[in-house]
């Protein structure tokens, strides 16, 4: 069986770029047109790489997942619960002011408007938001058993706030 060309494109840059169509526009308003043209590629190229649009977002949602797991690495990290809680607030609202980041969250504005063959986005981005706030509730429970939350502190609600 012959294999197909090599890919022409930086993957890593088309993923970048993608992601930022998806971020800007959500899933539904991302057309095939805005997201080949963003990423200096033809139809075919994106339906050899990625399979599909949802194929697309995936992948653009995990180089996304890369890159908030340093930035998850950092706050949990912090030696309190009080200090990863500050880590974690302070660098969203950094993030989310930041006149170079699109508006809001990829992972909330990429399932804002999906219709009918996109129902399952909206899940799929919700798996993801999940994946912090577990990891924020397990750094929670450590603090409450290492005694560095009260007794009475919920790590569940506390990584809810998040």
């Amino acid at each position: 069986m012959a294999m197909g060309r090599p890919r022409s494109f930086d993957t890593d840059k088309a993923l970048d770029e993608a992601m930022e169509v998806f971020w800007r526009h959500g899933y539904d308003g991302a057309s095939l047109a805005m997201l080949t043209k963003a990423m200096g590629i033809k139809p075919p190229s994106l339906y050899a790489a990625f399979g599909s649009k949802e194929g697309l977002l995936k992948a653009a949602l995990d180089r996304y997942a890369e890159r908030r797991s340093a930035h998850m690495r950092y706050v949990l990290a912090g030696a309190t619960a009080r200090e990863v809680a500050e880590r974690f607030l302070t660098s969203i609202a950094e993030s989310h002011t930041d006149p170079a980041n699109p508006p809001g969250c990829l992972l909330v504005q990429g399932g804002l408007a999906c219709g009918e063959g996109s129902e399952n986005i909206p899940f799929e981005l919700a798996s993801r938001r999940a994946q912090s706030e577990t990891e924020l509730r397990e750094r929670f429970a450590a603090a409450k058993s290492d005694g560095d939350l009260g007794v009475d502190a919920d790590p569940a609600a506390l990584a809810q706030l998040g």
